[in-house]
Formats: structure tokens, C-alpha cells, sequence
């Protein structure tokens, strides 16, 4: 009996929609400054917004990846959600 699955197994299409809208929301702030200046971002802003899409996906990818259980999945993605909205926001206003 084969127990080894293919690489692009069940979770393949979920993944590319994932990440295709993490790819999506990097490039929104790049289309917003081209429709009003009140959006003025720096090189330095797009580095900290990719980087902070790119390890929160890493991270819920890896929660995917090793947590079996439906209910700890879901946990465990809202926590990393949740502490990337915390991140995102104390850099918007300086809070801590």
C-alpha cells in the first residue's frame, strides 16, 4: 500500500488563494498612492508590509502543516491573525 501523497495534495488550490491574496493586499497600497496622496508610502514601509504578510503566512502555513486537529487550526491561525493585525496597527500609531 502507497502511503505518500502527492505534493500538490487537497490543500494545493486553498494555498494559491491564500497566498495570491497576500500578494493582493501587498500591491494595494502601490494602487491606492497612484489615486490620492494621502496614501505616501516609502520603500522602507513596503519592506516592513511584505515582510509582515510573508512571515504571517509562513507561520500559518506551518500552523497548517503540523497542527492535525480542525479546532487547533483554526485557533491557532486566528492568533497569528490577530497578532499581526496587533503589529500592523502599533506601527501605524506608535502605540508600545
Amino acid at each position: 500500500m502507497d502511503t505518500t501523497t502527492k505534493a500538490g495534495g487537497r490543500g494545493a488550490p486553498i494555498r494559491l488563494l491564500a497566498w495570491g491574496a497576500a500578494g493582493a493586499l501587498f500591491l494595494l497600497p502601490l494602487v491606492a498612492m497612484q489615486f490620492t496622496s494621502e496614501v505616501n508610502w516609502t520603500t522602507l514601509d513596503f519592506l516592513f508590509w511584505g515582510g509582515l504578510i510573508g512571515v504571517t503566512g509562513a507561520l500559518i502555513e506551518l500552523a497548517v502543516k503540523v497542527l492535525h486537529t480542525p479546532l487547533y487550526r483554526l485557533m491557532a491561525v486566528g492568533a497569528i491573525l490577530a497578532f499581526a493585525l496587533l503589529v500592523w496597527a502599533d506601527a501605524a500609531v506608535q502605540i508600545f
